[in-house]
């Protein structure tokens, strides 16, 4: 298994160009100040379908069809967003999607892909998705993995190569990891145009897979789907792919839930956009970060996507987290440790 090149992150930002939005970069004057850091906020919930994975599936098939060897068929196990970019990807170049999709994924975003044109599969487990897609693979039909492939990841790393191809050096990037995709495309874009930024990932307490294979050199996988209001983040493990790009990170968090609650309301207010539990997931671990931090640094907070589920909207709304502000909440006693990422 090859390494990408940093330069496929470029090239794929060319490739997919004309068929995805090129999303703002999104400042709060009052949580700067009341932090005492430059926070810049990447927004795909602007994106096509509302999430950055738009950008994998797009150039995914893009190459395929260059390369002559679109397939007739597509298949996709997902909980979300995945899902609706391979239903919007797959309609943008006319082949069949079929996407198998756990029963806990939520109502909303499987009629999303419903109107993007596939069909879905309703599994009852997020392991029996991935097994009956594999199955429809032996099958005749192409799997579209939503973070073991190249050519996805060289497109998830376009949303952090928009930002540095405009001349941006920021100090610290954070973005939330699930299967590690988007991270290790990330990693690539500031290794092409922005070598002295740190990289870190960001993943949830009772998701956290990604540390442990980290530390352990070696995919570990979950039992089962963490019970995590942060949906995007509930895979079962990296891959051997992924891994590779994730050790390579400067560190990995783990976030609590109540904090993924608390900044998913705060950036909500703040931002005046919707943002969901696992795009919030970044800015958590960004704010242990830059408490830590003794002069004023720029971070660059990848934000995965604003789809959110009338029932996770319910979850993040039962308790009022803005009495608190981030200025107050800066103030008080540091909480989880993070987790080291081996170098590799």
């Amino acid at each position: 298994m090859n390494s990408l090149s940093p330069a496929a992150i470029a090239d794929a930002a060319q490739r997919i160009a004309p068929y995805i939005n090129t999303t703002p970069l999104l400042r709060s004057r009052l949580l700067n100040s009341w932090l005492g850091h430059d926070f810049l906020f990447k927004a795909e919930g602007f994106q096509k379908v509302g999430a950055f994975k738009t950008r994998g599936a797009v150039n995914a098939l893009l190459t395929l069809k260059e390369q002559r060897a679109l397939p007739d068929r597509i298949v996709a196990f997902s909980s979300g967003n995945h899902a609706q970019a391979v239903a919007y990807a797959a309609q943008l170049v006319g082949v069949e999607a079929m996407v198998v999709m756990p029963c806990e994924a939520s109502l909303v975003k499987r009629r999303a892909t419903i109107a993007y044109g596939a069909q879905v599969m309703v599994t009852g487990s997020r392991g029996e998705a991935e097994a009956r897609a594999a199955d429809l693979c032996e099958q005749g039909a192409y799997l579209l993995h939503p973070f073991d492939n190249d050519w996805v990841i060289a497109g998830q790393g376009t949303a952090c190569y928009e930002v540095l191809r405009d001349g941006l050096q920021p100090d610290a990037v954070f973005a939330s990891c699930g299967g590690g995709g988007w991270l290790s495309g990330t990693y690539l874009a500031t290794q092409l145009l922005s070598p002295g930024t740190s990289i870190y990932g960001v993943e949830p307490q009772r998701a956290n897979d990604a540390v442990k294979s980290c530390r352990a050199g070696r995919v570990i996988q979950l039992t089962e789907a963490p019970d995590t209001i942060a949906d995007g983040a509930r895979t079962l493990s990296v891959s051997a792919r992924t891994l590779r790009y994730l050790r390579r990170l400067s560190n990995i968090y783990e976030v609590d839930e109540p904090d993924i609650v608390y900044w998913t309301q705060w950036l909500n207010h703040l931002l005046k956009t919707p943002v969901e539990p696992t795009s919030a997931l970044a800015m958590a671990g960004a704010f242990d970060w830059a408490r830590s931090q003794h002069t004023p640094q720029q971070v660059l907070v990848l934000l995965s996507g604003g789809n959110i589920a009338p029932e996770t909207q319910r979850r993040i709304w039962a308790e009022d987290c803005l009495a608190t502000t981030p200025e107050r909440k800066a103030a008080q006693p540091t909480g989880v440790p993070v987790s080291t990422a081996p170098q590799a």
